[in-house]
């Protein structure tokens, strides 16, 4: 199909080069933005969880069960079994919401076109460490209650489960040492000009 004459002679985009990974406008500012909406998504969710868990402790919890799908043994719902499900679940979203919260300043770095500051590192290894405790907590937990608070109701995680999480956090671990490169040789240029 052939455009008429005045829309064909306007200039046509480049589409190669034309999205930016950095910068106001870039691919970077959009993600800044849906990490913004989804920390304070994850904050009201971490409230909610922490209003609960001071809800429960006072709440009567008589004759609540609980079983697998497949049949499994019924387990009482005690207390400290809720408080104990609440009071992690409140860690693990604080966790991730401390991750977040980090990845939000990166990404302001990234949107102003400077991303190769010494604070990104200490920022990328403390998403580091905050994923490994996480990821430990979580792993741990499970084992708990699969083992003491609700055995036959939830399975134990082997350490296959683990695979991902360690690789997640030893890439995060890379990316904070090339950061870390990157600001060295920003400041060794910067000396040189």
């Amino acid at each position: 199909m052939r455009l008429p004459e005045p829309i064909a002679r306007l200039p046509r985009p480049q589409l190669i080069g034309a999205v930016r990974g950095m910068g106001h406008g870039s691919v970077a500012s959009v993600l800044k933005i849906a990490l913004d909406a989804a920390y304070v998504l994850l904050a009201l969710i971490t409230l909610v969880a922490l209003i609960a868990l001071v809800v429960f402790l006072f709440l009567p919890v008589d004759n609540w069960t609980v079983s697998n799908e497949e049949g499994g043994v019924p387990q009482a719902l005690t207390r400290p079994l809720i408080l104990f499900g609440l009071g992690v679940l409140c860690a693990w979203f604080g966790g991730f919401l401390l991750i977040l919260r980090q990845l939000r300043q990166i990404f302001r770095t990234l949107t102003l076109g400077d991303p190769f500051q010494p604070e990104n590192v200490r920022r990328l290894r403390q998403i580091g460490a905050t994923l490994a405790i996480v990821t430990a907590g979580v792993w741990i937990a499970q084992s708990v209650v699969a083992a003491r608070l609700a055995p036959g109701v939830l399975d134990r995680q082997g350490v296959g489960a683990l695979l991902t999480p360690i690789f997640s956090v030893m890439v995060v671990f890379v990316l904070a040492e090339v950061f870390r490169e990157g600001a060295r040789l920003r400041r060794e240029s910067e000396l040189t000009i």
